[in-house]
């Protein structure tokens, strides 16, 4: 699959986004023997060159795991824990986009497309990722308000959020920001702490039809509907 030359040029190590856009403007990249521009594409198999020299990218892949509880979102842990990435034989690289915390499960996409990972990370974009909650107690309509409508944390008022009660002790929220282990802090400061926590939904991509620890690629019309979203 076409893939831009400014995500080309960052997956092969040339810099940031920004950094690659700025030796597209100033002609120093060529494809095939020609200048190319902000909006050229390389194939498989084109010639991409800096100042003359070949450059050459991994293939970009996008991944889809269904994370398991006791699983770290990181590359590699100092205590030895298994991580995400031990979960997704890869021939390149892959980071995961976000964090999870250890006990929650669900939905990961993990990647080597930074330029990618960078927009679906960043608050402006607001990607709606959408967790079911078991907590302690049984909150009822007033208290799914409270959480929907914002709650006072250590870090700020929260955004507003879709809160939906699912069953007795089972919340669904579906958040647009991505604050360190929000959830669990949004239910634990209106008095029902999280028990078990489970990300069912991730930039509309869910991977509940995957057994936990499973993983599949995304297909090319998932990966263009995420690069597709809006810029906020």
């Amino acid at each position: 699959m076409p893939v831009r030359l400014n995500r080309y040029l960052a997956a092969a190590g040339l810099g940031s986004r920004r950094a690659v856009e700025q030796l597209i403007a100033a002609g120093r990249v060529e494809v095939n023997g020609e200048p190319a521009g902000l909006a050229t594409r390389v194939d498989p198999g084109d010639d991409v060159r800096v100042d003359g020299l070949p450059v050459t990218a991994e293939p970009l892949r996008y991944v889809l795991l269904h994370k398991p509880a006791g699983v770290v979102t990181t590359s590699r842990d100092p205590q030895g824990r298994p991580t995400v990435v031990d979960l997704v034989p890869s021939a390149v690289r892959l980071f995961a986009v976000g964090r999870l915390d250890a006990e929650t499960t669900g939905a990961l996409i993990l990647t080597n497309d930074g330029a990618l990972a960078q927009r679906l990370a960043h608050p402006r974009h607001g990607v709606e990722k959408v967790y079911l909650a078991t907590v302690q107690g049984t909150p009822g309509p007033a208290i799914a308000r409270r959480l929907a409508a914002g709650v006072e944390l250590e870090d700020g008022r929260t955004a507003p959020a879709r809160v939906t009660i699912v069953r007795p002790g089972v919340l669904e929220i579906a958040l647009h920001e991505g604050r360190n282990r929000q959830v669990r802090r949004m239910c634990e400061a209106v008095g029902h702490p999280v028990v078990a926590l489970h990300r069912s939904g991730y930039a509309g991509l869910t991977a509940d039809d995957l057994a936990a620890g499973a993983h599949r690629d995304l297909t090319a019309a998932e990966v263009a509907a995420l690069q597709a979203a809006p810029d906020g």
